[in-house]
């Protein structure tokens, strides 16, 4: 199983907005993004949290999660 690391800290001070807005914004709970966030090595993510976050980022997938291992 792969490893991936999540650029939540990095879209998010792109867009001047805090771990808190990127949940409200996104719909996303608070306490995910946080763990998403803080993490920089997950195995398993949520794919829909993924997608929610690369439309309130209005990025691509690709440009959220970052490949680590495979």
């Amino acid at each position: 199983m792969g490893l991936v690391r999540l650029k939540i800290r990095e879209l998010a001070a792109e867009k001047g907005w805090t771990l808190k807005e990127v949940a409200d914004r996104s719909g996303v709970t608070y306490n995910t993004v946080k763990s998403y966030a803080r993490r920089s090595e997950l195995s398993m993510v949520d794919f829909t949290a993924i997608y929610k976050l690369a439309r309130t980022f209005d990025v691509m997938i690709e440009d959220v999660v970052e490949i680590l291992e495979e």
